[in-house]
């Protein structure tokens, strides 16, 4: 059987507070890119879980999952290396928490930012991909699911039990 196309599972999330959005800067092969907090599912780990753990890696803020703003895919090829590589985005809405000062933020993230949806629209030539400005303009046209839409099997997570045991 030939090759089977996966495209790469990532999460992101969309956190508003008093009208401004929390982003990330972060050094990328294409230089320095704003981005919402997001990063990869990891095995053994639902998405929600997983945009909780990023939220916190790149910001160094708690955050809870309140509702999925849509699921979203995106082709981009890799300037350095001309890699085809397709990511589905599960993008979620939430809650921030705690501040956790003392803590490092993920390699690569330089600083979080507070934007409005004006100033992230009319950057959009920084954005990390294009989904950037569609999870924003989603999340405030009102888009809002349940989490209940996204289904993690107890399978996946014994994967993750699995792992921890063996190590």
């Amino acid at each position: 059987m030939p090759n089977r196309w996966k495209p790469n599972v990532t999460v992101a999330a969309v956190i508003e507070r008093g009208g401004r959005f929390l982003l990330v800067e972060e050094n990328t092969t294409d230089g320095l890119k704003l981005n919402n907090p997001a990063g990869h599912l990891d095995p053994g780990e639902a998405p929600q879980d997983a945009c909780a753990r990023e939220v916190l890696e790149e910001t160094a803020h708690d955050f809870v999952p309140e509702a999925l703003v849509g699921v979203y895919l995106n082709r981009f090829i890799k300037t350095r290396t001309g890699d085809d590589v397709t990511y589905m985005r599960f993008a979620f809405a939430g809650r921030l928490g705690t501040h956790h000062a003392w803590r490092a933020l993920d390699e690569g993230i330089v600083r979080t930012v507070w934007m409005t949806a004006d100033e992230i629209r009319a950057c959009s030539e920084r954005h990390r991909s294009p989904l950037v400005l569609r999870t924003l303009e989603d999340y405030l046209a009102g888009q809002r699911h349940p989490l209940s839409l996204v289904h993690t099997d107890a399978s996946v997570l014994q994967v993750g039990a699995a792992a921890l045991q063996a190590s």
